[in-house]
This record gives structure tokens, C-alpha cells and sequence, in this order.
């Protein structure tokens, strides 16, 4: 089966359905919804960065900043959905782990009530291992990027 054989992708994607897709919850589930897809190429997701956030209280406590390696989880996660998107399903469980960060550049502090903009690019992948080309943006400005890698474990 190929990415042109999967069934359609009803846009968006709620926070319900990312669960079915990703083993992280509260605090940890990076990603509120999915708003474009393109199996096997790309993906635009949202996270929505609130006061409520539990990382603002140390980080910090007069002046809240999102930790930039939250910034680059947000787009791991966001990669292992476009992965979970592109391929038919598996009777077997997977799990996906941010195994590489490469060329991470942070440029714009994210901030709460700030719309983070998650762009992953599937550049390749090779065995059980996806490399993606990732921008994080607020208000069309870029916040981050990474070259990501993520690997498949299969339980």
C-alpha cells in the first residue's frame, strides 16, 4: 500500500485523535491539531501556548518563555503524526523517539497567548528512521527550525 492508497484525511485533526496517534499526554502532548497534510511530504499543525502551561512556572516565573527544546518536541511530535498519516496501519503497536536535533536555531522567544505554528517536511526515510526538515512560527515569523530525526520502535 502506498500514500496514495490510504483513505482521505478529514481535516482538522483534534486533540483526540493526535492521542490515538501519540503515547504523550497532559503535560507532555505538544500538538492540539492538525490542519494540513500532504502523506509522505508534510504536515502544519497548531499548538496553542497558554499561561496555563505547567513549564512557565519555572521558566520563568516574571517573564514566561517556552523552553526551546519544548518548541522542538512540538515539531517531533508533529513529524511522528505526518509518519503516523503516511503509512497504512500496522496491527502491530509503534511507538516514534526523537533520536537527533540537528541545526536547531531559535529566533523569536514563544510566549503564552502566542499560535505556534508547527511545518514538518518528510525529507527521507530510511529502515524504521524519518528525517524531517522542521520552522515553528508565530504570527508568520519564523521561532525555531531543526533537522529532526525520529525513530520507530516496534513493541
Amino acid at each position: 500500500m502506498t500514500t496514495h492508497d490510504l483513505p482521505p484525511i478529514d481535516l482538522p485533526l483534534d486533540v483526540q485523535r493526535i492521542k490515538q496517534m501519540l503515547p504523550h499526554r497532559y503535560p507532555f502532548l505538544l500538538v492540539d491539531r492538525v490542519v494540513e497534510v500532504e502523506p509522505g511530504k508534510r504536515l502544519r499543525a497548531i499548538k496553542n501556548v497558554t499561561v496555563n502551561e505547567p513549564f512557565f512556572e519555572g521558566h520563568f516565573p516574571s517573564n514566561p518563555i517556552m523552553p526551546g527544546v519544548l518548541v522542538i518536541e512540538a515539531l517531533a511530535q508533529a513529524g511522528g503524526l505526518l509518519t503516523q498519516l503516511s503509512e497504512p496501519p500496522r496491527t502491530e503497536d509503534k511507538e516514534y523517539y526523537l533520536v537527533k536535533v540537528d541545526e536547531a536555531r531559535f529566533s523569536r522567544m514563544v510566549v503564552p497567548g502566542d499560535q505556534l505554528v508547527l511545518e514538518v517536511e518528510l525529507k527521507r526515510t530510511i529502515k524504521r528512521m524519518s528525517f524531517y526538515s522542521c520552522r515553528a512560527l508565530v504570527d508568520g515569523e519564523v521561532a525555531a527550525c531543526a533537522e529532526v530525526v525520529c525513530a520507530e520502535r516496534t513493541l
